[in-house]
């Protein structure tokens, strides 16, 4: 972290791309200028241990020796997408629907990216929620890790209970 935090900016950007595994990512800003580094326990102190890559976000930054670094992440919005594919178990919902669904706070049982798919578990109840890798993306989210703490919209799906919109359970306290 740097000594001197007189010099930081707010940028409003987008996720360039971010690699849980490597632990960091970069930001393009809005405004042009360099690539931002983005180092995952800076987006950990927000709540989230991965970013969906084109995820619209804005931070705080430090200019540094080695070049501009994310000191906080202010918000996270999920990647426009005008190629999503609807699942179709939220064909027939209304997303307005989905947004009144209550938040129930979850923990990650297990999620495997190349699968595309996971559970998590709610909290004070034996159910598991099923997570798809495309409610992930709309959420603004990449990957998740076995542990890691969410609040989840849950529905009733085709083949049981899943998840319509998952956030870090640290961005959802301020919904």
């Amino acid at each position: 972290m740097p000594e001197d935090l007189n010099n930081m900016y707010r940028v409003r950007g987008h996720v360039k791309w971010f690699d849980p595994a490597k632990g960091y990512g970069f930001v393009v800003s809005d405004e042009g200028g360099p690539d931002i580094l983005l180092h995952v326990n800076v987006l950990r102190n927000f709540g989230q241990s991965s970013v969906a890559d084109g995820a619209g976000i804005e931070i705080m930054t430090h200019r540094t020796d080695r070049g501009v670094q994310a000191v906080e992440v202010i918000s996270v919005d999920p990647p426009a997408r005008a190629d999503t594919m609807m699942l179709a178990d939220f064909a027939e919902l209304d997303p307005v629907e989905i947004a009144a669904a209550p938040l129930v706070a979850a923990r990650v049982k297990w999620f495997d990216k190349g699968k595309g798919f996971g559970f998590a578990n709610v909290f004070g109840r034996g159910e598991d929620v099923f997570l798809h890798i495309e409610v992930l993306r709309r959420s603004g989210l990449a990957d998740l890790q076995p542990g890691e703490a969410l609040a989840m919209r849950v529905i009733d799906g085709q083949r049981g209970r899943m998840a319509a919109q998952v956030m870090a359970w640290e961005a959802a306290m301020d919904d």
